[in-house]
């Protein structure tokens, strides 16, 4: 698909977000129309994300439809409830909801509130991630010291295959947040990894691929590097406690 075709599929999909916006999200004070149409980067198995705010809700939610032959995943949203969901994903390390409000274009009445929202998801991204530290670096460090010595042994190409499809979030997570640039899931990893440091990338991805296909010596060697950058294996000491309402009576 040429640009000129992704520039005409990325009017039809705005088009056709207005369009529902007025119809199926009648009273909404304004919504954010992202997505890879929106980047320039749609084909025609993309979706259209719509973020949908609403002057007041009882409680936020989500769904997904066809919409003109588009497939849409929409979250709706008041402002509370959207700064909730804005902060969460930011402290989890993977800002999806601030990516689809800073990067998306902004249909509905109130504008001028829509862009200070806007503004606001902008900052958080600009700002990164909040530093590793605390329980959740201490159980990201095991978790890929823990795969990375499930890969140590002889095993079964398809076993190593298995392990490494696991470890590939796990040792990307500890890659981008420990150089305090912001994580991604799935298709995301390898891009936010790219743009963090191309080089880096491109040895991931060709030792994964090689994992992929029953060869996780280049993996793990990657993982134990990456490991040492944040003081070598995790696994004496380790400690994670159960929630104190985790238990049940028979």
């Amino acid at each position: 698909m040429d640009d000129i075709q992704k520039h005409h599929l990325a009017e039809r999909a705005l088009a056709a977000a207005r369009r529902c916006i007025a119809s199926r999200y009648d009273g909404a004070a304004f919504a954010y129309v992202a997505g890879s149409f929106m980047r320039g980067e749609g084909t025609e198995f993309s979706d259209i994300d719509l973020v949908v705010v609403f002057p007041s809700l009882e409680r936020a939610w989500r769904e997904s439809f066809t919409l003109e032959g588009f497939p849409v995943e929409a979250f709706v949203h008041d402002e509370q409830t959207l700064a909730h969901y804005l902060h969460a994903d930011a402290d989890s390390g993977y800002p999806i909801m601030a990516n689809m409000v800073a990067t998306g274009s902004i249909v509905g009445p109130d504008i001028e509130r829509a862009r200070a929202v806007q503004a606001k998801a902008a900052g958080m991204l600009a700002a990164g991630p909040k530093p590793l530290a605390g329980p959740a670096y201490d159980a990201l460090r095991y978790q890929v010291t823990d795969l990375a010595d499930d890969l140590r042994g002889v095993r079964p190409p398809e076993e190593i295959a298995a392990i490494a499809a696991l470890l590939y979030q796990k040792l990307a997570d500890l890659i981008l947040l420990g150089r305090g640039a912001w994580s991604g899931r799935g298709k995301w990893a390898p891009r936010l990894m790219k743009t963090l440091d191309a080089q880096l990338a491109t040895e991931f991805d060709a030792a994964f691929g090689l994992a992929a296909a029953g060869d996780g010596a280049r993996f793990l060697a990657l993982a134990d590097r990456e490991l040492a950058l944040h003081g070598g294996r995790y696994f004496d000491e380790f400690r994670q406690e159960a929630p104190l309402e985790a238990r049940r009576l028979g």
